[in-house]
């Protein structure tokens, strides 16, 4: 992976944990049907994001120092 996509990647995942928290009071706010499943899906995401950002910048490192 690259740093460009790395890059992206990251600030997307980081970008998506408050914007799960503002979905998740909007819907509540709305009554927007699905809101538990929208808002548990976009955590889902956002958590397979962050694993993803850990595991290329363990891979990076490695890269780096070896």
């Amino acid at each position: 992976m690259n740093d460009k996509t790395y890059d992206i990647i990251k600030n997307i995942a980081l970008f998506a944990a408050p914007i799960t928290t503002l979905i998740a009071s909007l819907c509540a706010v709305w009554n927007v049907p699905y809101c538990e499943q929208i808002t548990a899906s976009l955590a889902a995401i956002d958590t397979a994001l962050g694993a993803i950002v850990i595991v290329a910048k363990t891979v990076y490192e490695k890269k780096k120092g070896g």
